[in-house]
């Protein structure tokens, strides 16, 4: 079973990696910032945990507002670092841990909380900034992280109780694993401060030292706050310290301080902070009892033939095929595919048996390997095969075989627009493999 030893708090600003990047270790003022890591960066070297869960949010580098979630869980196996504007960081990528991050995302659904799951995105100094004082990372990072993007730039925001209660929700989940790892819990953000407006500048180092005591003791009193009671203590961009809230969400009621600071250098108050966790063993069947909720959803769905769920898991083993087949959305990767698949399939990375499949229309492998629906539809409409047809052939049956089924057999179609291939409807369909 896998258990949270702890947890971390700390601010994310850019004043830390860029205090870090420019070698300001002896520099008097940057120095306090170096100090007030060091007691963490040798907790994380004694302790040694499996695992880190980072809370953060992104600075609009990786996420946009075409599509901005509340809360979006990291389940990939890489997360690089972010080109913010400047150039990249000379960081090498942090590992993730898919296994325990699908099993959060199930555990954290299966709770009623409306995740979001992103692979392939950049992360910001949101997470590389505190982690290039956490942790050694030459010529790798010693420890895998699992991110958790809160979306705090656009309101409406999670409300701060709702946040404490993801927190309460993320330790059912840890708990839950059943692998024997040790997981540290990374809360980043705030304190006091405000980015924008006449009002830039703003920080209540008074409030500062109220919501550390606050978020040591008396958490549940900061969750009945309201974002504009935060921005007013703490500034507006200072509201982001809901995050923490999940992180104190995820401990026991009894935790053990060993380590704070704070440090006010310019625009955000940096603050850095060890909790020990002190919780007790689950009790009777609490963790089985959990498991089987996180189940209930899909408990008899493996008695459906020819069904193949795409699960977390599925996203991840087989999101290179899945990205290569989407972008068929984009003219130029389609004119690419037709004029010269092979080239395309070196570029992406495919694996063989990953090009055989995708050669041979092979729809039935292909469902079967992980590859959603929605992706054989479009690489369909791109060689001109229509839905029929591949659902034919997903079947084992020839299109007049399948069509005897329908209530209009002389019914053809695909998602094909005005630029695709001809469709070619009069071709059998390839044999079911």
């Amino acid at each position: 079973m896998a258990l949270i030893i702890g947890a971390i708090a700390c601010s994310h600003t850019p004043t830390i990696g860029f205090a870090f990047d420019k070698k300001k270790q002896e520099d008097p003022v940057w120095k306090p910032i170096f100090e007030s890591f060091a007691p963490v960066r040798g907790w994380l070297q004694e302790k040694k945990p499996d695992v880190l869960f980072v809370i953060y949010n992104d600075h609009v580098s990786a996420f946009f507002f075409d599509h901005y979630s509340a809360f979006a869980l990291g389940v990939g196996d890489r997360h690089p670092v972010a080109d913010e504007g400047g150039g990249v960081r000379d960081l090498p990528a942090l590992a993730g841990h898919p296994q325990l991050a699908q099993h959060i995302g199930r555990s954290l659904v299966a709770d009623e909380f409306d995740m979001s799951f992103f692979q392939d995105k950049a992360l910001d100094h949101g997470v590389y900034s505190p982690m290039s004082m956490l942790c050694p990372h030459e010529p790798a990072w010693p420890v895998p992280v699992i991110p958790l993007q809160v979306g705090v730039l656009q309101s409406p925001v999670p409300s701060a109780r709702r946040c404490y209660r993801l927190g309460q929700a993320l330790r059912r989940a840890i708990e839950s694993y059943p692998e024997d790892l040790k997981v540290a819990i990374v809360a980043t953000g705030g304190l006091s401060h405000q980015v924008h407006g006449e009002r830039a500048g703003f920080n209540n180092t008074a409030w500062d030292a109220q919501f550390l005591q606050l978020i040591e003791n008396d958490p549940v009193r900061i969750t009945e706050m309201t974002q504009a009671e935060l921005a007013t203590l703490g500034g507006f961009e200072g509201a982001e310290v809901i995050m923490w809230l999940v992180m104190r969400g995820a401990l026991s009621s009894n935790i053990r301080k060993t380590h704070e600071s704070y440090y006010l250098p310019s625009m955000t108050g940096i603050a850095t902070a060890i909790y020990e966790n002190l919780a007790s063993e689950p009790i009777a069947g609490e963790v089985e009892r959990h498991r089987r909720h996180m189940d209930e959803q899909v408990a008899g769905v493996e008695q459906l033939a020819g069904t193949y769920p795409f699960t977390l898991e599925t996203s991840v083993r087989a999101y290179r095929l899945n990205k290569f087949l989407h972008d068929m959305v984009l003219p130029a990767h389609r004119e690419r595919f037709l004029a010269d698949a092979e080239a395309l399939f070196v570029e992406a990375g495919l694996s063989q048996a990953e090009r055989d499949m995708v050669r041979n229309r092979d729809w039935r492998a292909l469902i079967q390997y992980g590859v959603i629906f929605f992706m054989l539809e479009k690489l369909g409409a791109v060689v001109g095969v229509s839905n029929l047809h591949i659902y034919a052939a997903m079947r084992g049956q020839t299109l007049e075989e399948f069509q005897k089924t329908r209530n209009a057999p002389g019914a053809l179609y695909s998602v094909a627009g005005k630029d695709a291939a001809p469709q070619a409807w009069d071709a059998k369909a390839p044999a079911a493999r």
